[in-house]
């Protein structure tokens, strides 16, 4: 049997890491940038999280959710406390696109409808209703067209409220920074805007922060930087620092019922025990700070780089926008300059999204290694 020829590789075989260090199968050391699609929150083999999951192996990894599983109560109000979410429930599942998938369907249930708007560009996973609000043709099985989906451009107030006055739909789902689509991003006016006319017609927002959440922009979630409340917000990536977890906050006005929701793997102890050290050390290291303080120190730095002609994104969830498409420079900083960096949509952007626990010496070593690539 062979694998299912799906990803392009790059040849790199990463065999260990530490912090953002990774090494390979021939001693090569590399820098990551990256994170893996920003799941590296707290860096590769933080001791804290490996210990925290160690112990964890010596108790009891796994058992279903119909038993008591303290852990998981625990995590939840070690979310709700970091994050200023006290007033939401946690339910636990294993991926983004499967938190995305139980926020919509928990908005269809409270509204009884099912159409869902949705914005360009927007990516929110590949599984059935995920898959659907996602701005992607080429990943969209004729199964998946079964949903009914509206996408919007970002920021265009008048298609937005045309759409929402038909009273067809149950949600909106957004990201607040676009992560695959190339980080752009709704105005604070226009979140706003979102949030104002979901209320008035019995409409559930849905706030992704399955990429942007847990620190990544500066704040714990990136729709808190346009004062808002979502009804739901989906995460994931960086919540588990590289162990498959994903997770749904759903506003306590929504009233659970016994199999509403389910999953068998999803909350499981070593679960739980990832995403507590992660939650420990964002606190401990104040990780949120410094990721709004070094996303502040990357932005000076672009000066020094006529080449980037624009500058995208919060925090250390960056995108840097050429004149040219970026898939050759990847190539060379990860060849020549043994750098981690990742690509979005827009073929001309080349993304930047570390470990929340990077240094200013970090970035000077990133903008050198990407002025000798450009040479």
């Amino acid at each position: 049997m062979k694998l299912f020829d799906v990803y392009p590789l790059y040849d790199v075989t990463p065999v260990s890491a530490k912090g953002i260090e990774v090494w390979d199968d021939k001693g090569q050391k590399y820098w990551d940038f990256y994170g893996g699609h920003a799941v590296i929150s707290i860096g590769h083999t933080h001791p804290h999280y490996v210990k925290r999951i160690k112990d964890q192996l010596d108790k009891i990894a796994f058992y279903s959710n119909s038993i008591q599983n303290p852990i998981q109560e625990e995590l939840a109000e070690k979310l709700g406390e970091l994050s200023g979410c006290e007033e939401y429930d946690l339910f636990m599942c294993n991926s983004g696109a499967e938190a995305n998938e139980n926020a919509l369907k928990m908005a269809s249930f409270h509204t009884g409808k099912s159409k869902v708007i949705a914005f360009n560009n927007s990516f929110h996973g590949r599984t059935s209703a995920a898959v659907a609000v996602t701005d992607n043709p080429s990943i969209n099985a004729p199964i998946n067209k079964q949903q009914a989906v509206t996408f919007l451009t970002l920021n265009d107030f008048e298609a937005f409220e045309n759409t929402i006055t038909s009273d067809e739909y149950c949600a909106v789902i957004l990201e607040a920074i676009q992560g695959v689509g190339g980080l752009d991003e709704p105005t604070t006016a226009f979140y706003q805007f979102i949030a104002e006319k979901c209320k008035e017609h019995n409409v559930v927002l849905i706030a992704d922060e399955v990429q942007s959440g847990y620190g990544r922009s500066g704040k714990f979630f990136a729709f808190q930087h346009h004062g808002i409340q979502p009804d739901i917000i989906s995460i994931a990536k960086g919540m588990g620092n590289g162990f498959p977890v994903g997770g749904v906050l759903i506003h306590e006005t929504f009233k659970p019922s016994y199999g509403l929701l389910g999953t068998t793997f999803g909350g499981n102890h070593l679960a739980c025990a990832a995403s507590m050290a992660v939650l420990e050390v964002l606190e401990s290291e104040d990780l949120t700070k410094n990721a709004d303080e070094l996303g502040a120190y990357f932005r000076e730095k672009t000066q020094e780089i006529p080449e980037i002609k624009n500058i995208k994104g919060r925090g250390l969830m960056i995108g840097l926008e050429f004149d040219f498409e970026v898939a050759d420079l990847r190539k060379k900083l990860i060849y020549e300059q043994h750098i981690f960096t990742g690509s979005a949509k827009n073929k001309k952007l080349l993304r930047f999204l570390p470990a929340l626990n990077i240094t200013k010496e970090h970035v000077d070593l990133f903008f050198e290694a990407l002025q000798n690539a450009l040479k």
